[in-house]
């Protein structure tokens, strides 16, 4: 049993995922679970696995694949799985251990955009608007590059952290 993200299976990935039908998953997730059983444990197809049923709808199932995978991934396919596993968490409206995950990868992934846009989805579900509108502001502020936008990044700092402290 490998827990290593080989050229083989690296290649076995992108074929499944190459070949995924989002309106019709139940062909992926057959992939990914044949391929988990020539793999047991392997994070990285346990990863898959998840994402498939978690496209599929069936984020109860998910979950316990993320969680599998999680302790053993690393690097961009780690960041992957923990915005997938925390928008997961906010869908079935487990928002308190949603907000845990985000904030946890932001700090490992502090870089993320995509992480703090889904932080912000949780925040906002979670009924915390002026935190989501602000993480919103502060992506705007730090990535938006348009003279409009330079011109008024103070205003916007300041109307972000006002937000983040009501």
């Amino acid at each position: 049993m490998t827990t290593e993200l080989t050229p083989e299976l690296a290649a076995a990935i992108e074929d499944g995922f190459a070949r995924r039908d989002r309106a019709n998953m139940g062909p992926t997730i057959a992939f990914f679970e044949k391929l988990l059983a020539e793999h047991p444990d392997n994070p990285y197809v346990l990863y898959e696995v998840g994402g498939s049923y978690d496209t599929a709808g069936q984020e109860e199932t998910a979950v316990g694949y993320y969680e599998r995978a999680l302790p053993g991934l690393s690097g961009e396919t780690r960041r992957k799985c923990l915005l997938q596993y925390g928008s997961t968490l906010r869908n079935l409206d487990r928002f308190d251990e949603s907000l845990a995950i985000f904030k946890q990868a932001c700090a490992e992934y502090p870089e993320s955009d995509s992480l703090r846009v889904f932080k912000a989805l949780t925040l906002h579900a979670a009924g915390h608007q002026d935190k989501a509108l602000a993480t919103l502001l502060l992506v705007i502020a730090d990535k938006v590059d348009t003279a409009d936008i330079k011109r008024y990044e103070a205003a916007i700092r300041g109307n972000a952290d006002y937000l983040a402290n009501l």
